[in-house]
C-alpha cells in the first residue's frame, strides 16, 4: 500500500518563517506564474471603464503623498552624523540601536556591539556577526570564536584582559553570507568611530572583508595576511595587520601554519610597543 513520505522534520509556522530568513529567502512567489502583462492591460482597462463613474469620488479625495525612500547615500550620511556625535562607546552602541538606515537590522536577531576588555590596547576587527553571535548578541562566540580564543591564548593572550573585539558590520547577514560593498560602506562610519573612541595602540583585522574595508584596498586576504600597515586616525597612524579568520581556517586548516607566524609578529609587535 502507498503512502505519503513523512518529513523527519515538522516546523511551526513561525518556525519555519525564522528558517526561511536565515537561509536568505527575501521573497515569495505563487504556484502558478502571472502574466503581468495580462494583469497591467486588465487593470488599465477598469480604471479607464470607471473613471467617469468614480471622478466625483477622486476629485473630493485628497492625495495621498508618500515621502521617498532615503538613498544609499543620504543613509550613509545619516550614519556618519550619528557616529560624528557619539562622545563615548556608550553613546555609540546606543546611536548603532537608534540606526535604522541598514536593512540588516531588520532581520538580525540582535545587534553585536563589542566583547573584551575595553581598557586594553589592542583592538580585534572581525567581519560580521554569524549565528551563535546574532543569538547571543556578542562576537565571536560560536566555534570560529572558539578558535581565535585559542589562537590568541597560544601567546599568552585572553579576551577577557588583553584585547577588545568589534565587528565591521554590528547585523548578521541573512544565511551568513559574505557582506556586500554597500553594507561595508554603510557601516563604515560606525567602527570608524568606533575605533577613534576606543583609541587601540595595535589593530588586528580579522579576515579579508574588514581588512580590505578599514584599508581601502581592493586586495584579497591572502596578500594582506601577515602584513604590517598603517591605519590612519585622527592624525596618528596606528600599527595594523590582517590575518586568516578562524571560520577559514576551520575550513582550509593548511593555513594555519601562516596563521601561527603571523601570530608571533603580533606578539613581538606587542613587545616593541611595550603594550602591557
Amino acid at each position: 500500500m502507498n503512502s505519503e513520505p513523512k518529513s523527519d522534520v515538522s516546523y511551526t509556522p513561525a518556525e519555519l518563517l525564522k528558517s526561511y530568513i536565515e537561509w536568505g529567502v527575501d521573497e515569495t512567489i505563487s504556484e502558478e506564474p502571472i502574466n503581468w502583462f495580462y494583469e497591467t492591460d486588465n487593470i488599465q482597462i477598469k480604471q479607464n471603464t470607471t473613471s467617469k463613474t468614480s471622478s466625483n469620488t477622486l476629485n473630493n479625495t485628497a492625495p495621498v503623498s508618500q515621502a521617498p525612500l532615503a538613498s544609499q547615500q543620504e543613509h550613509i550620511d545619516m550614519a556618519k552624523k550619528l557616529a560624528a556625535n557619539c562622545k563615548n562607546l556608550d553613546e555609540l552602541s546606543a546611536a548603532i540601536l537608534e540606526f535604522e538606515g541598514c536593512s540588516l537590522k531588520k532581520t538580525a536577531s540582535n545587534t553585536v556591539f563589542s566583547d573584551g576588555n575595553v581598557e586594553s590596547d589592542i583592538m580585534i576587527i572581525g567581519e560580521a556577526p554569524g549565528g551563535d553571535e546574532d543569538r547571543v548578541g556578542k562576537p565571536f562566540v560560536g566555534e570560529a570564536g572558539q578558535l581565535l580564543d585559542r589562537m590568541f591564548a597560544a601567546i599568552d593572550m585572553k579576551r577577557e584582559n588583553d584585547f577588545y573585539i568589534a565587528n565591521l558590520l554590528p547585523w548578521r547577514p541573512p544565511g551568513n553570507r559574505k557582506p556586500t560593498d554597500g553594507e561595508c560602506e554603510l557601516c563604515f562610519p560606525f567602527i570608524k568611530r568606533h575605533i577613534e573612541l576606543f583609541e587601540p595602540k595595535l589593530i588586528i583585522c580579522v579576515g579579508g572583508t574588514s581588512a580590505s574595508t578599514l584599508l581601502n584596498t581592493k586586495s584579497g586576504i591572502t596578500k594582506l595576511c601577515g602584513k604590517w600597515q598603517e591605519y590612519i586616525m585622527s592624525g596618528t597612524t596606528v600599527p595594523i595587520i590582517p590575518i586568516f579568520h578562524p571560520d577559514y581556517l576551520l575550513r582550509q586548516p593548511q593555513f594555519k601554519k601562516q596563521t601561527w607566524h603571523d601570530l608571533l609578529a603580533i606578539k613581538a609587535k606587542i613587545g616593541e610597543l611595550n603594550i602591557d
